[in-house]
């Protein structure tokens, strides 16, 4: 399967449940005040925020009214270029240097520990040299489950036994990139909730850590999101927001929802990038955030 056609079936739930209603919008609806407000409560049913839904609404309005828009179809176009402009702005935008380090932080059930089997395929894919540092030493197996993807991928995995520290760890990983030259080195971490203010505390010591031992890296932290909370979504990364700087998400399971719409909310209510979508089950089922592709198939 092609990436579009990934990317579009992936938001096919998404899809089909916001063009219906769009569609009977967009048919019939005259462009005044009962449009937008309708329109506003559509793009929040399909997840995105109210100040977020509000602010889009307003901004397509007066571009429509400047443009002397009178049809559903060219004010649909209208609404697809917004889209795409507020997901494509500079300041919402990462691009990874390398040597890489890239710690991947999220709750339990994100599918965080999948994500990096698959950001290993695909750093490979583009003939990169690929390590994986197991830093999740809280959860039983969870270094055991790494190793599983990194035999499957054929690249290096830095692991101690269950219950040691993380840091420690951490410390091993980089000491043997810098040693073979490793272009990317992906750092797993124990899944947490805000309430579990040790293992919060615990990614701040990794990060001195990644600080203090290879400062030349470009280093990144991405949150891993499961996109069927929608909303909920939002809360961890304010929450890990106050013990790390964010780079960038995630979004994991994309597929599985017609809440899509958290995408937007996240461009512009944190201005944080989603970076890497996940489209499916398989190891190729990860692809880098594309906002054209986004709105087309959303809208």
């Amino acid at each position: 399967m092609g990436l579009f056609k990934k990317i579009a079936e992936a938001l096919r739930k998404t899809r089909e449940a916001f063009r219906r209603k769009l569609d009977a919008l967009f048919s019939h609806g005259e462009l005044d005040d009962d449009f937008y407000e309708e329109l506003e409560s559509i793009l929040i049913s399909s997840d995105v925020g109210v100040q977020s839904a509000m602010e889009i609404c307003e901004e397509l309005r007066q571009r429509a009214r400047k443009l002397k828009l009178r049809t559903g179809d060219s004010v649909r176009e209208l609404l697809k270029d917004i889209i795409t402009e507020d997901l494509e702005k500079e300041d919402n935008k990462i691009e990874i240097n390398y040597p890489a380090v890239i710690t991947i932080v999220g709750v339990n059930g994100v599918g965080k520990t999948t994500t990096i089997g698959k950001l290993a395929n695909y750093f490979k894919s583009q003939k990169k040299d690929v390590s994986l540092v197991a830093g999740d030493t809280f959860r039983a197996a969870a270094s055991e489950q790494l190793a599983e993807w990194g035999a499957r991928n054929k690249v290096r995995v830095i692991k101690h036994e269950e219950g040691a520290d993380a840091a420690a760890v951490v410390f091993d990983g980089i000491t043997s990139a810098k040693a073979r030259n490793t272009d990317v080195l992906i750092v797993d971490t124990a899944g947490r909730l805000h309430t579990k203010t040790n293992l919060m505390e615990e990614l701040g010591k990794i990060n001195r850590v990644i600080e203090r031992e290879y400062p030349e890296a470009y280093k990144y932290t991405f949150i891993v999101l499961d996109a069927t909370t929608g909303q909920n979504a939002l809360s961890q990364i304010e929450h890990f927001n106050d013990y790390v700087n964010l780079d960038g998400i995630i979004l994991t399971k994309l597929d599985g929802t017609a809440k899509g719409g958290v995408v937007l909310t996240i461009s512009r209510e944190y201005n944080l990038p989603v970076v890497f979508i996940g489209v499916g089950e398989g190891i190729n089922d990860l692809e880098i955030f594309n906002a054209k592709d986004f709105a087309d198939n959303m809208f």
